[in-house]
């Protein structure tokens, strides 16, 4: 496999405190990668940096062989990433239709042609891309509810069709079954693993909940203070002593 985004001695600090000190990781094509790690240990701020919404301090971010530094979220966005976040971010007095529409911006392409004679063929277009995630994703009977009416679980799973319907290379789930049930969880990966076949992507997956990952992911990273603790399979990292004492002796 190739690699498809590489992470090379990345930096960043918030008022005197690193948040990412050096890190380098890169995932393949194809690949699902967990990055593991207690809060505050730089997760996060990882998927920030990759997504444009912070400038790291030092270091490269490598996307299909084409630096991300300096580009605009949009930018990178369009170029093939997509996310969904720790804290669901969607429009909540918006139709779960509508806020999968929102998703397909960075495919619109301006025609003035099309609009001046109210032609109707690339929404139609979109539309059905729309339509395609919201079979996958089982949201039927969901697609005109307002977001904010629809249970928790849905959310989730609204907030991960927006992603999805971007057609990303790579897709970054920030704690994707988190505040989710037994059997909603076991819903979310098996969408994760049907993902990865389906849509031919790579997944880099944030998640605590270790039973979730072990099962999800090819390999595995941990993080703690901003520091690469482990890298290897989900068995090899869960026992290296360090991951240990740093995020499963936790508590």
């Amino acid at each position: 496999m190739n690699e498809l985004l590489t992470i090379d001695d990345l930096a960043i600090s918030f008022g005197g405190i690193k948040a990412l000190a050096g890190v380098s990781v890169a995932i393949q094509e194809g690949e699902i990668l967990a990055i593991i790690g207690p809060n505050g240990s730089g997760k996060t701020t990882l998927f920030n940096c990759i997504s444009g919404a912070y400038k790291p301090d030092q270091g490269k971010i490598m996307f299909q062989g084409e630096s991300l530094l300096g580009l605009s979220p949009d930018s990178i966005a369009f170029k093939g990433i997509a996310r969904t976040f720790q804290n669901i971010r969607l429009f909540n007095h918006m139709s779960v239709l509508d806020n999968l529409m929102l998703g397909r911006h960075v495919k619109f392409r301006k025609n003035p042609a099309s609009a001046f004679l109210r032609l109707r063929k690339e929404e139609l277009i979109h539309r059905e891309k729309v339509e395609e995630i919201i079979e996958f994703l089982d949201l039927q009977a969901y697609r005109k509810s307002l977001v904010n009416d629809c249970p928790y679980g849905v959310q989730k799973r609204v907030e991960l069709g927006r992603a999805l319907v971007m057609e990303p290379r790579l897709l970054l789930l920030d704690e994707p079954v988190a505040g989710l049930t037994t059997e909603e969880k076991g819903k979310v990966a098996y969408l994760v693993t049907e993902i990865r076949g389906r849509f031919k992507l790579a997944v880099l997956l944030i998640e605590h909940d270790l039973k979730i990952v072990s099962r999800l992911a090819d390999r595995m990273v941990a993080f703690n203070f901003g520091q690469k603790l482990a890298e290897g399979s989900p068995s090899e990292v869960q026992k290296n002593p360090e991951v240990i004492r740093a995020y499963v002796g936790e508590g």
